[in-house]
């Protein structure tokens, strides 16, 4: 008995991952915004001498860095799914998600460089 050739799938197939990786980043960054809404809940609001000592405070600023690093790789998810959709051309579209990895990288440093920067 002869059995059939098996089929391949062409594509990334990154389906779940992708799911998984987008409910849990969303997750991580409601849980800063509520952190963060119960701090100004809690001081009343935030002149800048209560933002400034806020931040001075390691733990926040780690918070604070999380939740960036969340949001940055959930753009990435999104960005990547919606040019590998729409921009078929592998000459365009290589570059162009080149061009958001090298965007968001220099948002993380841009971070970094707010968040631990001596001012």
């Amino acid at each position: 008995m002869v059995m059939p050739a098996k089929k391949h799938l062409v594509g990334a197939h990154y389906g779940l991952a992708d799911w998984l990786a987008q409910r849990v980043t969303a997750v991580v960054m409601i849980a800063y915004t509520l952190l963060f809404l119960g701090v100004v809940a809690w001081h009343g609001g935030l002149d800048h001498g209560a933002w400034r000592a806020l931040f001075a405070h390691g733990g926040f600023r780690v918070a604070t860095f999380l939740f960036v690093a969340a949001l940055l790789y959930h753009a990435w998810v999104g960005m990547r799914n919606i040019t590998m959709d729409y921009v078929k051309p592998l000459v365009v579209r290589l570059p162009l998600q080149g061009a958001i990895v090298a965007a968001l990288v220099a948002y993380a440093g841009w971070t970094i460089g707010i968040l631990w920067g001596g001012r």
